[in-house]
């Protein structure tokens, strides 16, 4: 199974990104790489920034990052697998020592290059973080594409 890492990227003020938690997954040679605003927690939505994708060294590192751009500590590790995947929508289950289950990366509306901007979500069912209407369940003005 493919592997997956979650690193807490800690930011010095200059960087221009607040610290965050960088969900990082093994696919094809590199690692899909998303910046998530807060610490991933179960039935929590939490937004996602899609980064460029990132060296498969990160799966094991720790420390300070390149051009003073932080510091980076592992906060979880395991292996996942693809339930599904569509343009607009991700969703993986991670098997690690502090996330398990089904986790969702939602594509935000507009849907184009420019703009990366994604939702997150822990559960024990994709549907379950979000309502029937499609809204995240959080208080969020961010909805997630169609």
């Amino acid at each position: 199974m493919p592997r997956y890492v979650v690193l807490h990227h800690q930011t010095p003020p200059e960087f221009g990104r607040p610290t965050h938690w960088d969900l990082m997954l093994e696919s094809g040679g590199v690692l899909r790489t998303w910046a998530l605003a807060e610490a991933p927690q179960p039935g929590k939505v939490v937004e996602a920034m899609r980064l460029p994708d990132h060296r498969l060294d990160y799966l094991e590192y720790e420390g300070p990052v390149s051009g003073n751009r932080g510091v980076v500590s592992r906060w979880d590790a395991g292996e996942y697998q693809i339930a599904r995947e569509t343009a607009d929508e991700f969703v993986i289950v991670l098997s690690g020592r502090r996330l398990q289950g089904e986790a969702v990366l939602r594509r935000c509306e507009p849907r184009d290059e420019e703009h990366q901007r994604w939702m997150f979500c822990l559960s024990t069912s994709a549907e379950a973080c979000w309502n029937e209407g499609g809204d995240v369940s959080s208080e969020s003005s961010v909805r997630p594409a169609r």
